[in-house]
């Protein structure tokens, strides 16, 4: 799930200039790929990119970096990785001051040879004398993992700023082929076509137009998919700031076989600020989960829905017709079975991971508070996991982790932000969903990632690891904020 635009920003006011080395390595794979949905190098194991936008590139600060760390058997590690930057060989572009490579990223097949590929927006990158154009490359995977990269070409530069700072891949015409979405500052979100080649080509592009405000950090926020309809083909769920309701709105646009995208019958859903899209239940149909961050207490939401202090997750249920009316279930740490209490800018619900844990067929929802305060620590953060059953999500079982909890590494400190970003993606390959969680704040901004592996029936802290940039070659001379954003 990509996301973190706003933090992006927020970093990049705390740059410095750093030197970094920019290197690709990756793991032996068999030749051809395996048709895993975010396998890059075609080995059979789930991979998980990670990025550190902020990163500072030969002593050009923010010009950023991402890193697509390899599943193996014993899930990733720091040296089974690739380092990638706009100065990487193959990689269209160079790495300038401010470009933000890798804020926003999605993966797909998009050539279809077997070998998932990367798109990674850069949105801050000066395009000609158009300053803050933003742009976004195809990055492609091959046995070697990924290698070199193709220009994903702006259709209208003049019109907005910050192009790709969102960016989310399915395939919204179901004919078999992803299409890549991207957002921008402007209230149109490009939708390109499936049939991507090296060259350039794609099967085509169109746009869907919204009502929603316009420039700076307004425009198309974060971008979702998944088939809440059942009909086979992928919605698109666009976060932004709606000139509807004068707040930041979450739409459904319906994906169809037409492969006609319109904005203006979109389903206005629930507020919020990040999405996560699947089926929580025993139906047919993806369900949308949405977390509410905000401490606004007097707000309610597009659903009558009050905001709650600390901020809460929503459900909407999946139906034939799309999403329900209102609300379908909500959480907050105020909600009995759920761990903690409800504190002001805790920011619970500020990310969200869906991913089987215990193999029971059911997706279980890990939660991000990355405002959460620890001890003294304010902005430590923490993670809530929620167990899913054959009726939805279940507070029975229910855990939380901070780094002051047993068995996880490292220390709660003020501003760390664990969970920033969080993910319940098989990186072993085991059949369980592993719990990977981002602190872009550790250690003054440097970032770092956490992982705990599942034991087969819960997220377990027995063998906890955490990855450093330093030990994954990022410089920490400056703020990289390593763990902002993951995409897997």
């Amino acid at each position: 799930m990509q996301k973190k635009f706003r933090t992006a920003l927020a970093t990049a006011a705390a740059l410095a200039v750093t030197g970094g080395m920019v290197t690709i390595s990756a793991s032996p794979a068999s030749a051809a790929g395996s048709g895993l949905h975010a396998d890059f190098n075609g080995d059979g194991y789930t991979d998980i990119a990670v990025s550190a936008s902020a990163a500072a590139v030969a002593g050009k600060k923010g010009a950023g970096q991402i890193v697509v760390h390899y599943g193996s058997a014993k899930g990733i590690s720091a040296t089974n990785r690739a380092l990638i930057s706009q100065n990487s060989a193959g990689v269209p572009g160079s790495a300038e001051t401010g470009d933000y490579f890798g804020a926003a990223s999605g993966f797909g097949d998009f050539n279809k040879d077997g070998f998932a590929d990367l798109a990674v927006g850069a949105f801050g990158e000066d395009v000609g004398s158009d300053k803050d154009s933003g742009t976004a490359v195809i990055l492609w995977g091959s046995a070697k993992g990924l290698n070199g990269g193709t220009t994903i070409e702006d259709p209208a530069p003049a019109k907005h700023d910050h192009f790709a700072k969102s960016i989310e891949t399915g395939d919204f015409d179901g004919d078999g082929k992803t299409d890549i979405a991207l957002g921008s500052t402007g209230s149109t979100v490009d939708r390109y076509r499936g049939g991507f080649t090296k060259s350039g080509g794609t099967g085509g592009h169109d746009g869907i137009s919204l009502p929603v405000h316009t420039g700076s950090y307004n425009g198309i926020r974060y971008l979702t998919s998944g088939d809440v309809n059942g009909d086979g083909v992928a919605d698109l769920i666009v976060n932004a700031f709606s000139t509807a309701t004068d707040f930041n709105a979450n739409y459904w646009v319906r994906g169809t076989r037409s492969g006609n995208l319109s904005g203006g019958s979109a389903g206005l859903l629930p507020a919020g600020t990040i999405t996560a899209v699947g089926k929580l239940n025993s139906d047919e149909y993806s369900d949308i989960v949405i977390g509410l961050e905000w401490d606004r207490t007097k707000y309610s939401d597009a659903a009558g829905q009050p905001a709650a202090k600390g901020g809460k997750v929503l459900v909407v249920n999946g139906s034939a017709s799309g999403p329900v009316r209102g609300v379908s279930d909500s959480f907050t740490q105020n909600t009995p079975g759920v761990p903690g209490s409800s504190e002001k800018q805790d920011y619970f619900g500020g990310e969200l991971g869906l991913g089987d844990i215990n193999g029971d067929g059911h997706l279980d929802l890990a939660i991000g508070a990355y405002g959460e305060t620890v001890g003294p620590a304010s902005f430590a953060g923490s993670v809530t996991v929620l167990y899913g059953t054959a009726d939805g999500l279940s507070t029975a079982g229910a855990q939380s982790f901070t780094q002051d909890s047993t068995g996880v590494p490292s220390t709660p400190e003020k501003e760390d932000s664990f969970g920033s970003d969080v993910s319940l993606s098989d990186l072993d390959r085991d059949g369980k969903g592993d719990l990977t969680i981002g602190a872009q704040g550790e250690n003054d901004y440097n970032g770092s990632v956490t992982l705990l592996r599942s034991d087969g029936k819960k997220i377990t802290t027995t063998g906890a690891r955490t990855l450093s940039p330093g030990a994954v070659g990022i410089s920490t001379a400056g703020y990289p904020g390593y763990g902002l954003n993951f995409t897997d």
